[in-house]
């Protein structure tokens, strides 16, 4: 029995098996779990003909399968469907981004892949190159000792302490006065240029002219490094205001006051006159400077007036052997420590002209402290006083010499003064370097050491050149026979 067309019809389309026509719309799903089929196939067919290391694995794109690329394109694949969804089930957020400046001004910046323009995922280097989409990764938590690298929370101390370490540091958080001038006076504290500068750079900018002047003329420090900074930025315009500002005027006039000393002959009158220079605006150093000229003069009003009064009177001795030349006022500071060392150098610490009471109200260095009075000592052939300048104790007891000078210069002071060769060698003798000692004994006469320095090398060729340089019949020529001819010293040559 033959069935009609519209019989056929409706058999095959109330069927339970839907028939394969070119029309229909194929399903998502079907398609890729039959093309997953065919490509496992064909790897079967593949695995079985050819060795598996011969063989490089490409998918249906030419692309080897195993690759990044690979990866990235069939997890896009398998999301696409997925990723449609929730894009029709939330709403779309706006991913251009925005970087927030926190009060520190710290950035912190992360990349991850986004999409691309055509929907499919982005490359590593399109996700750089592209600048209207960025996406955030959340940040993970930092150890608490690492918080503060990220959090400008520091202190004046800590801000410059990382300056000078070389870390992330923020200035901005100093905002009042106080807090700038603080960590100001931290960088001041710290004798770091650099930060210092840098520190000025900001309150230049956030401080208005007239306060950053005011600041800096009770901090001289900070001033110097601020000119030196206009300077090398060549803002002459700016340095033209700090130059006519009050501070400047202040500062002229009180050392063109100052000055006017020079003009006063009268000693009594000149000290009244420094005196009264003190209660001017100078800056901390200009301060101590004129303090120490006032407390000078008045010292030597004082000792001028006592030995004037000695050297009259006839019965002090040593104005009698050495008769001053000329009166210690107005005379510098070195010279004045070199007249006590002279005149007064045995007297005690409580009065006035005693070298050491000098040299505490004066701050004088150890080695100016040295060198001047050595110098006024050997000066008066007083070897027994530099005998002790050199002579130190230790703790348990023992007595050597020790200098705060090398014993170089010491020799050379000596030999100014004439010193004898006895106390020449002593000196030359405690001079560490072999080569200059023999070089200074040979210099001053001084055949003891050049003797003892060349039987201590064990050097019988220079013993035997310098035998022939010391007077025949000698007590110095008698002693290189007697080393000679001594066997027990293994002469290295």
């Amino acid at each position: 029995m033959m069935k009609s067309k519209a019989d056929e019809d409706e058999y095959w389309n109330s069927s339970k098996f839907k028939a394969f026509t070119f029309d229909d719309e194929d399903d998502e799903f079907t398609r890729l779990k039959e093309s997953k089929q065919a490509v496992n196939s064909i790897r079967s067919l593949v695995e079985e003909e050819e060795d598996e290391d011969d063989v490089e694995k490409v998918s249906w794109s030419g692309e080897p399968i195993g690759s990044i690329s690979w990866s990235v394109k069939e997890t896009a694949s398998s999301l696409r469907t997925a990723g449609d969804a929730r894009e029709q089930s939330f709403p779309k957020i706006n991913t251009t981004p925005s970087l927030p400046k926190s009060s520190s001004g710290l950035y912190h910046l992360s990349l991850s892949p986004g999409k691309g323009k055509g929907g499919g995922f982005q490359s590593f280097s399109e996700s750089l190159s592209d600048s209207s989409v960025r996406h955030y990764a959340p940040e993970l938590r930092k150890p608490k000792s690492e918080y503060k690298d990220y959090v400008s929370d520091w202190s004046p101390e800590e801000t410059v302490q990382r300056m000078q370490q070389g870390k992330v540091f923020s200035l901005e958080k100093f905002r009042s006065l106080q807090d700038k001038l603080l960590l100001l006076d931290e960088a001041v504290d710290a004798h770091d240029g650099n930060v210092i500068t840098a520190i000025l750079i900001y309150l230049k900018k956030s401080l208005s002219k007239d306060v950053l002047f005011r600041e800096l003329q009770s901090r001289p420090t900070a001033l110097r490094h601020f000119i030196h900074y206009l300077t090398e930025t060549k803002e002459q315009g700016l340095q033209l205001e700090l130059f006519r500002s009050e501070l400047f005027n202040h500062l002229d006039t009180s050392l063109l006051q100052y000055k006017d000393h020079l003009s006063i002959k009268d000693e009594n009158k000149k000290r009244d006159f420094l005196k009264s220079c003190l209660s001017l605006p100078f800056s901390p150093e200009d301060v101590v400077h004129v303090q120490d000229h006032y407390t000078l003069l008045e010292r030597q009003i004082i000792i001028e007036a006592t030995d004037k009064q000695a050297e009259n009177g006839g019965k002090v001795e040593i104005f009698q052997k050495f008769p001053r030349r000329a009166p210690i006022l107005n005379m510098p500071l070195i010279t004045t420590l070199y007249y006590c060392c002279f005149y007064h150098y045995t007297e005690t610490e409580g009065t006035y002209s005693s070298p050491a009471n000098i040299r505490q109200t004066f701050r004088i260095a150890e080695k100016q402290y040295f060198m001047t009075a050595l110098a006024a000592r050997a000066k008066l052939k007083a070897w027994l006083d530099v005998n002790a300048l050199f002579t130190s104790r230790s703790w348990l007891g023992f007595t050597r010499k020790k200098s705060p000078v090398g014993f170089s210069r010491v020799v050379d002071v000596l030999q100014k003064n004439n010193a004898p060769v006895q106390v020449l060698q002593e000196y030359v003798g405690l001079v560490d370097d072999a080569e200059l000692k023999i070089s200074l004994a040979q210099k001053y006469k001084c055949h003891d050491i050049v003797i003892n320095t060349y039987r201590d090398l064990k050097d019988r060729q220079l013993l035997l050149g310098y035998r022939g340089k010391v007077q025949r019949g000698s007590a110095e020529e008698r002693k290189i026979d007697d080393l000679l001819s001594n066997s027990q010293i293994r002469w290295k040559n």
